[in-house]
């Protein structure tokens, strides 16, 4: 039964986290791209599936801690500090998704499709300097919050893989 769990516990995260991670690593440097009017064209669409990617996959990714900690019960395992700091981290790593991630892509989003505030004198349409300024701050924001979230999961990783503590080697 272990072996099972662990097998799905694995198989989720490599699926739905590492998902999650590579789109949210690729948002910012979209919604760059989405802020500028020369290639803002081309780049909403590629941000609004990050978004949904990220939103999407970040539900399905509850699936992981679920079938970690059903493994860290089965391999009586659950008490051991390597598995401890692992859940501490991947509930590190789930506030920065829900609480900063996901809503600074919203607000991006929103930015990025509203209705423009005014016109060029060529008759295009232009966002407001102050709304772009600050949604370029935002963005900025959330390169640091993604490298941070991505650098949470590698650490979950080696934990995982090195146990320090751990009587049974790697």
């Amino acid at each position: 039964m272990a072996a099972f769990l662990l097998s799905v516990h694995v198989v989720a995260a490599v699926i739905f986290v590492g998902s999650v991670t590579v789109a949210v690593s690729l948002f910012p440097r979209y919604a760059r791209l989405a802020l500028d009017e020369t290639t803002a064209a081309t780049a909403v669409p590629g941000v609004q599936l990050l978004h949904r990617v990220t939103r999407a996959y970040a539900a399905l990714a509850l699936a992981v801690p679920v079938f970690g900690v059903a493994v860290a019960a089965q391999l009586d395992v659950l008490g051991d500090a390597w598995v401890q700091i692992s859940m501490a981290l991947t509930l590190l790593a789930g506030v920065l998704l829900a609480g900063v991630v996901l809503p600074g892509q919203r607000r991006l989003l929103d930015t990025v499709t509203a209705a423009p505030e005014g016109s060029a004198d060529d008759g295009a349409t232009v966002a407001a300097p102050a709304r772009i300024a600050e949604a370029a701050a935002l963005v900025r924001r959330l390169a640091m919050v993604s490298g941070v979230f991505n650098l949470v999961w590698v650490t979950v990783v080696v934990l995982m893989i090195v146990r320090p503590g751990s009587t049974t080697g790697v």
